[in-house]
C-alpha cells in the first residue's frame, strides 16, 4: 500500500477530476483515501494546499500526454493539427470532462489567489510554448484561443464538432503564416 501523501493526491486527483473542487469535501477525500484526519492535516493543511498540488500533477500529467501525443511529428502544421487531435482523445478517454484548470477556476473564488495563480501559471506556460514554437506571437494567440475554447465548448455540447473546425480553420492560418 502506498504512503498516505501519495493516497491523499491520487484520491484527489480523482476526484477532483470527476466531481470538481466544490462538490469534494476533505472528509470524502479522508475516507477514499483510507487517511486518518490527522494525517490528512499532516500532509497538507488544507483543501485548498491539496488543489495546488492537484493542479501542479495534473499540468505535468496533461503535457506529458499532449508531449507523447505529438512527439512523432515533423512539421508545424502537424504538430498544431495533433494536438488539436490530442483534445479529441482526451475528450473520449475522460469523457468530455474539460480542462481541469478552467473548471476549478469556475468553482473558486476570486480571495484564492494562490490558486487563480497557479493556474495562470500554467496557462501561460501553454501560451509560451506556442508562442516558441510559432515564433510569432499574433498566430500563437490566435491558435491558443481557438485551442482552449474547443477544449471548453467540447465540454459544453459533449461534441468533437468545434474541436475538427478549430483544426480547419488553424490549418487555414498556419499555410498563410508558413
Amino acid at each position: 500500500m502506498s504512503r498516505p501523501r501519495e493516497r491523499i493526491v491520487s484520491t484527489a486527483m480523482v476526484l477532483f477530476h470527476k466531481q470538481g473542487y466544490n462538490n469534494t469535501g476533505i472528509n470524502q477525500i479522508i475516507e477514499d483515501a483510507g487517511v486518518s484526519k490527522a494525517s490528512f492535516y499532516q500532509h497538507f493543511r488544507s483543501k485548498d494546499e491539496l488543489c495546488i498540488e492537484f493542479l501542479n500533477k495534473r499540468y505535468d500529467y496533461w503535457v506529458s500526454e499532449l508531449e507523447q501525443f505529438t512527439s512523432e511529428t515533423k512539421t508545424v502544421q502537424e504538430k498544431f493539427q495533433k494536438s488539436f487531435d490530442f483534445l479529441i482523445y482526451m475528450n473520449q478517454r475522460e469523457d468530455f470532462r474539460g480542462c481541469s484548470f478552467l473548471n476549478i477556476l469556475s468553482e473558486i473564488p476570486s480571495d484564492k489567489e494562490d490558486i487563480h495563480q497557479v493556474i495562470r501559471t500554467h496557462k501561460n506556460k501553454l501560451r509560451k510554448n506556442f508562442n516558441e514554437v510559432l515564433q510569432n506571437d499574433m498566430v500563437s494567440a490566435h491558435i491558443y484561443l481557438l485551442f482552449e475554447s474547443a477544449l471548453l465548448t467540447s465540454q459544453l455540447y459533449r461534441s468533437n464538432e468545434l474541436i475538427e473546425k478549430s483544426k480547419v480553420i488553424v490549418q487555414d492560418i498556419l499555410n498563410v503564416s508558413y
